[in-house]
């Protein structure tokens, strides 16, 4: 009998870790998952972000379902992911995703109380790299400003064209550009671990491909490489 109980407890002591990052690996894949289902619905309206700006961006971040008391109770921060264009000089198909963070007391005041959708573009190498090295506070670290939308809008304004990061949000149904600078964005490597069931660092996911694009990935990844395909940045932006 004593056997027995023993070899049970033995047994479930195991078991138990393997259930709490199974349950953590499930989070982060339905956080994917949303992802990808906001980039799509925010890019198939029309008042969306304008094509030739996530032409020539770099990277895309999406934070889903940000809410205010996230930023008020506890520190917390609102979480997504980052997806770039592959290869050295971001000209390749789209990557597997790195989670992200996104924290800051200031978003909490805009916010209003209601669950909001960031949309980021990061919209040269630079912004992109120190996004995935480190933390990077909007503004300050890379230069951000509120992106503009709708399909004729003008996309090449002096504050489009010096930012590294132009974001936008979504609640209620509303789209719109919205500045978060004084936020801070920087990878989650925790999500990344329960994620990919590993340690992993977020440059080497984007940039040596060491993981491959999860299945709760797939949808946005794919749907990124038909809606923009290319980078059409200057070609001598991206050394």
């Amino acid at each position: 009998m004593k056997k027995h109980l023993a070899l049970y407890l033995a047994v479930a002591l195991v078991a138990l870790p393997l259930r709490a990052d199974d349950k953590s690996d499930k989070k982060e894949s339905k956080r994917l998952e949303n992802c990808g289902t906001i980039i799509k619905e925010i890019m198939d309206i029309p008042d969306d972000i304008p094509q030739d700006l996530i032409d020539k961006a770099e990277c895309v971040i999406v934070y889903p379902s940000v809410v205010k008391g996230a930023f008020i109770v506890g520190g917390s921060y609102g979480r997504g992911a980052m997806v770039c264009r592959t290869g050295e000089h971001f000209t390749g198909p789209w990557s597997a995703p790195t989670m992200m963070a996104l924290e800051g007391a200031s978003i909490g005041f805009q916010l209003g109380g209601q669950a909001t959708d960031f949309v980021l573009l990061v919209m040269n190498p630079r912004g992109a790299r120190s996004i995935l090295s480190s933390k990077v506070k909007l503004g300050a670290d890379a230069s951000a400003a509120a992106g503009p939308k709708g399909r004729n809008a003008e996309a090449s304004t002096d504050v489009t064209l010096r930012a590294e990061v132009l974001t936008y949000s979504r609640a209620r149904g509303l789209f719109a550009g919205i500045s978060l600078a004084g936020s801070t964005v920087r990878p989650d490597n925790s999500a990344n671990e329960a994620l990919y069931a590993k340690k992993v660092d977020a440059k080497d996911i984007i940039f040596k491909g060491v993981v491959p694009v999860p299945a709760s990935a797939q949808k946005m990844v794919a749907y990124l490489n038909k809606k923009t395909p290319k980078n059409l940045s200057d070609p001598a932006s991206l050394n």
